[in-house]
């Protein structure tokens, strides 16, 4: 196997300003610093150079002055800000300049993204969502036909994270859902998505590899006994301090559950194209049935985060299963039996030889 150059794209807690008229949870979905370390370990452990290339911004601005990072592949977890594309900008930023991506591309992160399109591809595909429904006016909700009786649950359309949860967001009458929704238009910049509040166990599933891919175990999160929203959505930045919340795990997860979990994230996982890794999230229904919440195929790959998790219950480090998220990618690639890996020194490649001005050479 030779050596390859692995470029890392994200950003930090501090790569973006907060400003003016920020929710407190703005910057929720950036990485501290000991996650890009965990990454550049995985990477070196596997017989490879990382190369920081910061954020989406920065690549843009190397690529403006006519520098091609001297990279095989750039693992991609740069998050973006606003629109239901920023999770996109890097990888179409990368294949603009003919460098590939390790991990799903930007049709798939941005439908992914988009939690109303993708709830409507995976249903259309037979998997379980729950009823919903897109309110962008407040006034609506006191109008409108409900997806569902309540209780009802809204959230941002197009946010990760949890972004946007708050235990208010659970809602039992129309002016309730009324103050919400008006609370994530006004602040979120953004629809809500209003969905049928579902009482059971919540779990995630993580998959790596591909064709097919391979699930790991799968994880019940923790609830708050007063809500019953996901602890994990509630602590955080701007939310309920941890001694305000008292957790709960009412799952009881069986082979047969497991195997219906798995059997579904795979099928999310294929409807959407998703490549390398992703996590899925399930709730049970009052049936005990599981229902889609959401696919992440941008995760975080935090210290404490589900990956960290899934090390600690298999025996291995963080840096043998962040490696295993690499690796699939460099498989998927063939990367690996190529050519010789790029030049250690950044190439500035001519106007005339850059894949950012020349025509498509089909």
């Amino acid at each position: 196997m030779r050596l390859l150059s692995i470029g890392l794209c994200y950003e930090t807690f501090e790569t973006y300003p907060v400003l003016p008229g920020d929710p407190p949870d703005a910057h929720v979905e950036y990485e501290p610093e000991s996650t890009i370390e965990a990454l550049e370990s995985a990477i070196q452990a596997l017989g490879h150079r990382p190369l920081r290339l910061g954020s989406p911004h920065a690549l843009l601005e190397r690529f403006a002055r006519g520098e091609r990072p001297a990279v095989d592949a750039v693992l991609n977890l740069a998050e973006g800000h606003g629109s239901r594309n920023r999770e996109a900008w890097a990888p179409v930023l990368l294949e603009l300049a003919g460098i590939p991506t390790l991990g799903s591309d930007a049709l798939t992160l941005s439908l992914s993204l988009d939690k109303a399109w993708a709830n409507r591809h995976l249903a259309a595909a037979g998997i379980p969502v729950a009823p919903q429904l897109v309110l962008a006016d407040p006034a609506a909700a006191l109008t409108l036909p409900l997806p569902a009786p309540f209780p009802l649950f809204v959230k941002p359309r197009w946010e990760g994270t949890a972004k946007g949860i708050r235990r208010s967001s659970r809602v039992e009458d129309r002016e309730a859902l009324q103050r919400e929704v008006h609370r994530i238009v006004r602040d979120y910049r953004q629809p809500a998505l209003v969905e049928a509040f579902l009482p059971g166990a919540e779990y995630t599933v993580t998959l790596v590899g591909n064709a097919p891919p391979r699930t790991l175990p799968a994880v019940q999160r923790a609830l708050d006994r007063e809500s019953g929203i996901g602890i994990h959505a509630l602590e955080g930045p701007g939310r309920i301090p941890g001694a305000g919340l008292e957790p709960v795990t009412p799952g009881h997860l069986d082979f047969a559950l497991e195997a219906r979990l798995a059997g579904l994230a795979v099928r999310a996982f294929e409807a959407l194209e998703c490549l390398d890794f992703a996590r899925v999230d399930f709730r049970l229904d009052a049936a005990g049935e599981p229902v889609f919440l959401e696919i992440n195929p941008l995760p975080t790959f935090a210290m404490d985060g589900t990956f960290a998790i899934l090390a600690e219950l298999e025996g291995c480090t963080l840096s043998a299963m962040l490696g295993r998220c690499i690796e699939a990618g460099i498989q998927r690639l063939r990367l690996a039996a190529g050519p010789e890996s790029a030049a250690e020194e950044p190439v500035v490649p001519s106007p005339e030889t850059s894949p950012m001005t020349r025509g498509n050479r089909r």
